[in-house]
């Protein structure tokens, strides 16, 4: 089988690693990449020598040589640049969150359909080893029917971004959309098809006088129908990246921890604990957990989406739920109120 040919739109920090791992996979080739400043034209040439490194993402679009298509670039250009991609008829692995609006989420995921091209979203977590083997239990009925989740993160604030774009709201959309969006999306993933999201209620606060847009603390009660819900709760004032899911069934529980210097390390520690009736039991892990590791896999699975149809961890109407559930939690942080869905 051939390889598939890609191209990669954006080179910030998160973008060099898409590259390093098209560039690891027997089964991909890095062709070529799109950089928007001087300096990231400059590493990228660097690193991958034998890539066509393009300043105008509209002209890497122009080749007849590219399969494929990753963009890792700010959010607020999400829409433009997957619309692009799509209508170039390739297909693509988008970085989250799909878009900042839902409506500018289902327009991509309807021109994916009308162009029969495969669309992940990088949700990449539903591909860890730690936070999918919680996702494997609760699906084998380790813990009888789920009622709770608790998902937190403590850490310290996040990088700027590009020429600061994830501290300038109107690039950034919210802090929701950065990190509490997965774990939107893993409460509502561990809950598939056994409950329905039905509400959220949120709270959030900035300890930033000067940019109160900036909401570093954020806390929301998600409630599925039967009587279920997850609690999801961030705090940026903390230290390091630590982060935890606890979810408590009928039957027993599960207890997830992971804990790093930064997010993208490669010595994380972590660890997957079962309780089944009295008995406690440590559940071994198949390999390491992070999402260094787990990018790896979720482009191994894109690869065989386009190559092979297989099934996607996140598609394109698993991303647009996903911004759904953030944007009516930011809707209910403004008035103060629950939100229905």
């Amino acid at each position: 089988m051939k390889p598939l040919r890609c191209g990669l739109i954006g080179y910030g920090a998160w973008g060099s690693h898409h590259a390093r791992v098209i560039s690891a996979n027997r089964r991909a080739r890095l062709v070529a990449i799109a950089a928007r400043t001087e300096t990231t034209r400059s590493r990228a040439q660097a690193e991958h020598p034998g890539c066509e490194i393009y300043a105008d993402y509209r002209e890497l679009l122009l080749r007849d040589d590219i399969d494929a298509v990753v963009v890792v670039l700010p959010s607020h250009l999400h829409a433009e640049v997957g619309l692009a991609v799509l209508d170039s008829n390739r297909h693509m692995l988008l970085e989250k969150p799909m878009c900042l609006t839902v409506n500018d989420c289902e327009i991509m995921t309807d021109l994916a359909r009308v162009r029969n091209r495969v669309l992940a979203i990088g949700h990449e977590m539903r591909q860890s080893s730690l936070w999918g083997k919680v996702k494997e239990l609760i699906a084998a009925g380790a813990i009888g029917d789920p009622r709770y989740a608790l998902i937190e993160l403590w850490r310290k604030p996040y990088r700027l971004g590009a020429d600061g774009w994830r501290y300038d709201i109107e690039r950034v959309g919210n802090w929701i959309l950065e990190e509490p969006i997965h774990f939107f999306d893993l409460a509502r993933w561990y809950l598939e098809g056994i409950a329905k999201p039905e509400s959220v209620y949120a709270r959030a606060a900035s300890s930033r006088t000067d940019r109160p847009e900036l909401q570093d603390f954020f806390s929301a009660t998600l409630n599925f129908s039967g009587g279920r819900y997850a609690v999801i709760s961030q705090s940026l004032g903390g230290w390091e990246h630590h982060q935890v899911v606890k979810v408590s069934g009928t039957d027993g529980a599960l207890w997830a921890s992971w804990s790093g210097a930064m997010d993208r390390t490669f010595e994380p520690a972590f660890s997957l604990r079962l309780r089944r009736g009295d008995a406690i039991e440590d559940v071994p892990l198949a390999r390491a957990a992070g999402e260094v590791f787990e990018l790896e896999t979720q482009f191994a699975q894109f690869v065989h989406a386009v190559q092979e149809g297989a099934p996607l961890a996140a598609t394109g109407d698993d991303g647009c739920w996903a911004v759904r559930l953030c944007l009516k939690a930011q809707e209910s942080v403004q008035r103060g109120v629950p939100m229905p869905f």
